[in-house]
């Protein structure tokens, strides 16, 4: 029996190894319901030469509950020949799992999911590097030949074109893709996370009420921008439409908001610590830079342990007082104000937790050049 369970610890380890090796992005934040589909909206114009379109995206606001659109725009490329390999939203176990971009020489897997000018679900057609330029494919990039040169046309046979614009892998209703050889490759590369611009650009989008996915119902009123972080001026663009009709379950806060946006939180009924999720530990670095990534690592090791214990500190907190309160025969009305305030005790901690979180990545990505 014991060599049994050796054996067993050891497949385990071999599979969770394969597992983190494998890993295309990090993976940060678990959702119970899918993302709104994608909108329907025009490409900004290219602004100059280098630039690479980053396709907009639904992402998950923790604070409020809510999903949120972060418009599509045009980056500079951290580096020659480097290319964004957009982030994705996949079904996994029950939850939906937020998968990160990033830029490295290959673009991997993004969940099948297709975003248009140049994404398709696989690779990108929009345009490649030769040498230390980037040339644009006019097919399917909004490109004025007068102020960037670099440019050819090849028409782009898109084979994934879907009925509906879903914007997330697997799951009831998602899109089944699975990674191919060169993108699970390219995962393995070396990649570097979104620049500062990028960052500073999603965070505004958060920011922003009006992306909401509960005020504007999947159709965003800033769908895409001209540069990163520009929310207003002629280069920005509406959604003309949304991809279909948004349905957040109906026993979710965003579903009965109404006047009140902003109310809810991100960790559904979670009233102590014990019900929160469990952390989503993200894939080990790999800039390239073996001292940085194993000093990287360890300060994330140690973040995490000081989170756990934080949690179980918390946890034990309240079950004293529960014990506390049984003791003194309390009333419904006072057990009921107990766990309203446990519950905003365990939500706090863990809209921190998750900042810490966004602060360790942050810190990690290599300053532009």
């Amino acid at each position: 029996m014991r060599i049994i369970a050796f054996v067993r610890t050891v497949l385990l380890a071999l599979v969770v190894l394969i597992v983190a090796t494998t890993s295309f992005a990090q993976v940060r934040i678990s959702v119970e319901f899918g993302p709104p589909a994608l909108p329907v909206y025009e490409q900004p114009i290219c602004p100059g030469d280098g630039y690479i379109w980053t396709p907009g995206y639904w992402a998950w606001d923790p604070d409020g509950g809510d999903y949120y659109w972060v418009p599509g725009t045009w980056v500079l490329a951290p580096e020659v020949g480097f290319l964004w390999t957009p982030p994705w939203w996949g079904w996994s176990e029950g939850v939906f799992l937020f998968h990160e971009g990033y830029w490295g020489p290959h673009v991997g897997f993004y969940g099948g999911v297709v975003y248009g000018f140049g994404y398709f679900g696989h690779g990108f057609e929009g345009g490649r590097w030769d040498h230390d330029h980037f040339f644009y494919n006019r097919s399917v990039t909004n490109v004025n030949i007068v102020n960037v040169h670099n440019v050819y046309n090849e028409t782009v046979i898109n084979n994934n074109v879907t009925i509906n614009r879903v914007s997330y892998n697997g799951g009831p209703g998602g899109i089944e893709a699975r990674p191919r050889p060169e993108e699970e490759i390219a995962g393995r590369e070396r990649h570097i996370g979104a620049v500062a611009e990028q960052t500073q650009h999603f965070q505004a989008a958060r920011g922003n009420r009006e992306l909401r996915a509960s005020v504007n119902q999947g159709r965003p009123p800033i769908a895409a921008t001209g540069r990163p972080g520009e929310f207003s001026g002629h280069e920005v663009v509406a959604a003309r439409e949304a991809g279909a009709p948004y349905h957040p379950p109906a026993n979710h806060p965003v579903a009965n908001r109404g006047e009140n946006p902003g109310g809810g939180n991100g960790y559904g009924s979670a009233v102590h610590p014990k019900e929160l999720p469990k952390f989503e530990r993200p894939a080990p670095p790999n800039t390239g830079d073996v001292n940085r990534d194993r000093k990287y690592q360890q300060q994330q090791d140690k973040m995490f342990a000081k989170q756990e214990q934080e949690r179980q500190k918390l946890q034990q907190k309240q079950e004293q007082e529960h014990q506390q309160i049984e003791r003194q025969n309390a009333d419904q009305a006072r057990k009921q104000q107990v766990e309203q305030r446990h519950q905003q005790q365990t939500q706090q901690l863990q809209q921190k937790h998750v900042q810490q979180q966004q602060q360790m990545q942050e810190k990690q990505q290599p300053k532009r050049r």
